[in-house]
């Protein structure tokens, strides 16, 4: 690239850590120099965001999932002159349903008594595409993620994702080149809400993987980072 190498900022998703990118950073290390945010230590989105700031360069493109792209969407509330381009991996703009915050209430409870599994054989099924289900090695990177995250940093994470603001209304406002990125098996964050995402950020490229649930980056490492060499090059 003639101006050299882009600083990139990661963003990862609950329970993850900077395993989830690994595939990506590898892959772009030829037009990239990589940051990978912790959003381990806060409970508010708005914080994560501030913190991610200060430990980023002047200007980097952004990369996040889920939960991460909450975090993306308050550092373009808070410094959008700094934010080159955006990646929204397996995210929404909008909040969750009644059900999905009783579900979080319900978890936070849970692990503050003690019954903190991480992420377990049974969960899987709810984050991976069929086909990648029984994969034991993608199994082994999500659960060490979950198990290096931790009990008090997941509580910590559900709190902030259910006090996130409602980021539709920003959208349209996003002038920075955009892709929007999904596994068409996502069941947490369906194929619907990357296409309304798309569809209101201003000249946002979709891209829908097969083969692909909610963790895109690690069943589908090429598509991903392919999707992202495009973003940043083009």
């Amino acid at each position: 690239m003639a101006d050299g190498p882009t600083p990139i900022m990661f963003l990862p998703g609950m329970l993850n850590d900077g395993a989830l990118w690994g595939n990506q950073i590898a892959g772009l290390r030829d037009c990239t120099v990589p940051y990978v945010a912790d959003l381990t230590r806060h409970d508010n989105v708005q914080d994560m965001a501030a913190a991610t700031l200060a430990a980023a360069p002047g200007r980097f493109a952004l990369a996040a999932l889920s939960m991460g792209g909450y975090v993306a969407f308050e550092m373009l509330r808070q410094a959008p002159e700094r934010i080159t381009r955006l990646a929204l991996i397996d995210t929404r703009a909008s909040l969750d349903s009644a059900e999905e915050a009783r579900r979080r209430e319900g978890l936070i409870q849970l692990a503050e008594v003690g019954e903190f599994k991480g992420v377990t054989s049974k969960l899987l099924p709810t984050l991976l595409d069929p086909a990648n289900v029984d994969d034991p090695g993608l199994g082994k990177v999500i659960t060490g993620m979950a198990e290096r995250v931790g009990k008090e940093a997941f509580i910590r994470q559900q709190k902030a994702i259910m006090s996130r603001p409602d980021s539709t209304p920003l959208l349209a406002g996003i002038n920075v080149p955009t892709v929007v990125v999904c596994g068409r098996n996502d069941r947490l964050t369906p194929v619907a809400e990357h296409q309304d995402m798309a569809d209101r950020i201003p000249g946002a490229d979709l891209v829908i993987l097969a083969q692909a649930g909610h963790m895109a980056p690690l069943e589908r490492p090429e598509g991903v980072t392919q999707a992202l060499r495009a973003w940043l090059t083009g």
